[in-house]
C-alpha cells in the first residue's frame, strides 16, 4: 500500500463515498458498467481456523472500513495496526453472525477445534475468525453495489480478483475451514478447489445464507420449524441434503485432526 494512496484515503470524504460518488483515487480499475475501488480489507489473520466468505464488500462496508482506517492512520496507528482495525470494524455482526453462529452449533464445527460453542471464534481480537470475500475489494455494477451479475467466474477481471487476492488467502490458511455464504462465493472456493490450490475436505458449502432474507430457511436448518409449515419458497429436501453433508465432512475434518 504506498503513500499516495494512504494519505488519499486520509484526506478523503467517506460521507461522499457512503452516498454513492465515484473517488478517482480508490478506482483499481474499470471495465465497461463494472468497478473495483480500493477498500482497506488487506488484513489475514494469520492463526485464523475458520474463514467466512462473501461475494464482495457491499458500499456501507467499505465506507466503514475507510472511515476507521481513516481514524486509526490520523491517531497516528501503524499501517498494520490501522488495516486491522478497519477489517475487524467492518466485518459482519449482529442477527447475521447470531444466525451463523447457531448453524456452525448445529453441523459440530466447534468440536473439530475442541471448542463448547461457535461464539468463541467470534471472541474480539482471538484471530480464530478470519472474513473475507471472493472479491476482496468493493466491486459495482453500474455504480451499485455489485450482486454477482455478471458471473464472477465468467467475467475475466472478476475472476482475476479470485486467482489473485482469494487464492493468496487460501495460501495463506491452508489448514483453515473455509465457509462460503452464497452461491457465487461457494462457486469460487470449488474454482480454486479444482485448480489444486484449496483442499475440498475443507470447505463446508451448503447452508443457508445468514441473512434475515433466509430467515425461513435457517430456521428448517436449525430444527425451529416443521416441515408442514413451510412455504413453497423453501425446499426442505435440498436443506436436508446440504445438512446431512455438512455433518459429515465435520466428523471428517474431526476425525482427521484426532488422528
Amino acid at each position: 500500500m504506498d503513500a499516495t494512496l494512504i494519505k488519499g484515503i486520509q484526506e478523503l470524504n467517506i460521507d461522499a463515498y457512503s452516498n454513492g460518488d465515484r473517488i478517482s483515487q480508490l478506482v483499481l480499475w474499470e471495465e465497461g458498467a463494472l468497478r473495483a475501488d480500493y477498500a482497506p480489507f488487506d488484513y489475514v489473520e494469520q492463526k485464523a481456523e475458520i474463514v467466512i466468505v462473501g461475494l464482495t464488500p457491499g458500499r456501507s462496508q467499505a465506507s466503514n472500513a475507510l472511515r476507521k482506517f481513516q481514524q486509526e492512520i490520523i491517531a497516528g496507528s501503524s499501517l498494520e495496526a490501522a488495516l486491522k482495525a478497519a477489517k475487524v470494524f467492518a466485518s459482519f455482526s449482529g442477527a447475521m453472525r447470531s444466525s451463523l453462529v447457531s448453524m456452525l452449533d448445529e453441523i459440530g464445527i466447534p468440536s473439530v477445534y475442541g471448542r463448547r460453542s461457535s461464539e468463541q471464534f467470534f471472541v474480539p481480537n482471538s484471530g480464530l475468525a478470519h472474513f473475507t470475500s471472493a472479491l476482496r475489494y468493493p466491486v459495482y455494477f453500474k455504480n451499485q453495489n455489485y450482486s454477482g451479475n455478471p458471473s464472477p467466474l465468467r467475467t475475466p477481471v472478476l475472476r482475476r480478483m479470485v486467482d489473485r487476492y482469494l487464492a493468496a488467502e487460501v495460501k495463506a490458511l491452508p489448514n483453515a475451514v473455509w465457509i462460503p455464504l452464497g452461491r457465487h462465493a461457494e462457486e469460487a472456493l470449488a474454482y480454486l478447489v479444482e485448480k489444486g490450490e484449496l483442499n475440498h475436505s475443507h470447505v463446508l458449502s451448503g447452508m443457508p445464507h445468514p441473512s434475515g432474507a433466509n430467515s425461513e430457511r435457517i430456521a428448517y436448518f436449525l430444527g425451529r420449524k416443521e416441515k408442514s409449515l413451510l412455504s413453497a419458497k423453501t425446499n426442505p429436501e435440498k436443506i436436508e441434503f446440504a445438512k446431512t453433508a455438512l455433518v459429515q465432512k465435520v466428523e471428517l475434518l474431526r476425525n482427521a485432526r484426532q488422528t
